[in-house]
């Protein structure tokens, strides 16, 4: 048996959800025979949630609560937690109650079998619109496909990691925090648990579509060097295709009696060869970005509050490893 584990949740304007998620989080983890911990990590919240977290906190000394002084966003709550964990295992769930606590188990028993990273993979998505279920399963596949490492399809943030793992990604400097990309880039032995995603308990998703469509934006540029190539190859194709117009003015001019009476083409070509020089820019936009804000070395986040921590808090603002100032 481990000897503790700590599940890391992140939440935003739960308090629909959070009693529940409570109850079956700690009826499973009080079956497993191990020490454990709940890190709710609060990602600046406006409802009631902050405040049901520290009444679970007065009743149980097992819970922790981490309040960003503003949102930052689901990768890094979950990067927040993870430098919170000091256990052997740490469970990755959201606080939705669309990953089931009673899946624990199961994950933990791969977990004993030797593997590192154990991730659940949804073979079904509740009742999530149809155009949703599509976007994923094209972007999941799209992805795998395009990485630089294997990525495991239909997998979300849901997993167990050894405490190895969790080292492994406290030390990675990144900000723009694919996890789940992440953990795969670490290898190490990896195994799979399937599991059919239930509907939310109540309230909205807070993963809008440009927040789902921004974070499949973050995996692919982080785990892919194929658009760059993509943008290089639009350049010769359109330099071929302006070859091609040459000659073929050339010979309608010197060749034939046709009038070069061409300005629709012409102005076709123009606005073709306009869209693909704006594609490759915002292209290389997407990376330079993504270098911008690595080279600005912000903290990740910035804590308001602790509570629930037996250890000593290591500071307030986070960094990839979590660090004591900017």
């Amino acid at each position: 048996m481990p000897q503790s584990i700590s599940v890391v949740v992140p939440v935003f304007n739960e308090q629909d959800n959070l009693p529940e998620l409570y109850r079956r989080l700690t009826a499973v983890l009080g079956g497993l025979g191990s020490s454990y911990e709940i890190i709710f990590v609060d990602d600046a919240s406006s409802d009631r949630t902050p405040h049901l977290v520290r009444q679970f906190i007065q009743a149980d000394p097992r819970v922790r609560l981490l309040s960003f002084s503003r949102n930052f966003g689901h990768q890094v709550a979950v990067t927040a937690g993870l430098n919170f964990t000091g256990s052997e295992a740490v469970v990755i769930m959201d606080g939705d109650l669309q990953d089931p606590p009673e899946l624990l188990p199961q994950l933990l028993d791969k977990w004993r079998a030797g593997f590192k990273v154990v991730f659940a993979r949804r073979t079904q998505r509740g009742r999530e619109p149809a155009s949703k279920r599509l976007f994923a399963f094209l972007y999941y596949r799209l992805l795998q496909r395009l990485a630089e490492v294997q990525m495991p399809v239909d997998s979300g943030d849901f997993c167990l990691l050894d405490r190895q793992i969790v080292d492994l990604l406290n030390a990675m400097p990144e900000r723009n925090r694919y996890l789940r990309g992440l953990r795969s880039w670490v290898g190490f032995d990896q195994a799979e648990v399937t599991f059919e995603r239930p509907a939310r308990l109540a309230g909205e998703p807070k993963y809008t579509f440009t927040k789902s469509l921004a974070l499949a934006l973050d995996g692919l540029v982080s785990f892919s060097r194929l658009p760059l190539r993509l943008a290089t190859w639009l350049g010769f194709f359109t330099g071929f295709l302006a070859l091609v117009m040459v000659g073929l003015v050339i010979y309608w001019r010197f060749f034939t009696a046709s009038p070069l009476n061409g300005f629709g083409a012409l102005a076709a070509a123009v606005f073709f060869i306009g869209a693909v020089q704006l594609i490759t820019v915002g292209i290389l936009g997407e990376y330079v970005g993504r270098i911008y804000e690595e080279i600005k070395n912000r903290p990740l986040y910035i804590l308001k509050d602790a509570q629930g921590f037996e250890r000593p808090v290591p500071g307030r603002v986070g960094k990839a490893p979590f660090s004591n100032g900017p």
